[in-house]
């Protein structure tokens, strides 16, 4: 065992130790699956319901006296900041499930990363899905900003110029439906940066203990559609 996960087990003990819950019995949750292969199905069969519109009955407030104990969260996603994609709802988990990292045009950020190590290596997801989406404004601005010069106000513009270098590339590839290409550029640009990203991602993605995968969501039919990269 790794030093990193040597820590990372020391931890997730201490925040899930029982504390005194008035009297109940809720004891703290455990991780839904147990490989990266386990996590990634359990997503796509979420996704699955979801676009069927048979999501799973759940009672929300039965699992909090378990979920103040600790999480554990099965995987990772790194998300857009667009209102329309809910990413619970999107692959129907319920609370604790999923760590979300949001942000306009689901890029890694150097928090980003600090955050996602922090939830494989310290609580234990299996999985990390870099979520993509139909109709992406912040893929739309950036878009026009390599190919017009455009400067946008305030930090706008920091946040178009950090996702121009995975979209940059496709400006000159032939090929119709552009903005498609270029969401799609840019989720596998991150899905890469976080495979090979060292010293925790690669090394977990090495050893066969992480998944990374990228996936575009689609805002009309709600299906996500996993990539090849």
């Amino acid at each position: 065992m790794c030093a990193i996960c040597a820590k990372a087990g020391k931890w997730r003990r201490a925040v899930s130790a029982p504390q005194d819950d008035g009297g109940t019995s809720a004891e703290p949750p455990r991780s839904a699956a147990g490989t990266p292969d386990e996590a990634l199905r359990l997503l796509m069969e979420g996704n699955a319901r979801y676009v069927a519109n048979e999501p799973l009955e759940r009672d929300y407030s039965a699992g909090r006296p378990s979920r103040a104990l600790g999480q554990a969260p099965f995987a990772a996603v790194v998300g857009c900041s667009d209102s329309r994609v809910l990413t619970e709802m999107v692959f129907d988990r319920g609370p604790g499930d999923i760590f979300i990292v949001r942000v306009a045009g689901n890029f890694v950020t150097q928090k980003g990363l600090g955050s996602l190590e922090f939830g494989v290596a310290m609580l234990g997801a299996k999985v990390i899905m870099v979520l993509g989406h139909t109709s992406c404004g912040a893929v739309d601005a950036t878009v026009r900003s390599l190919q017009t010069g455009e400067i946008y106000p305030g930090h706008i513009d920091e946040l178009v110029q950090s996702m121009a270098p995975g979209i940059q590339p496709v400006l000159s590839e032939p090929g119709e439906d552009l903005i498609r290409r270029a969401t799609v550029a840019n989720v596998r640009y991150n899905v890469e940066l976080l495979r090979n990203s060292p010293p925790i991602m690669a090394g977990m993605v090495e050893r066969g203990e992480l998944r990374v995968e990228g996936g575009v969501y689609d805002l009309v039919t709600g299906r996500v559609e996993l990539l090849e990269i």
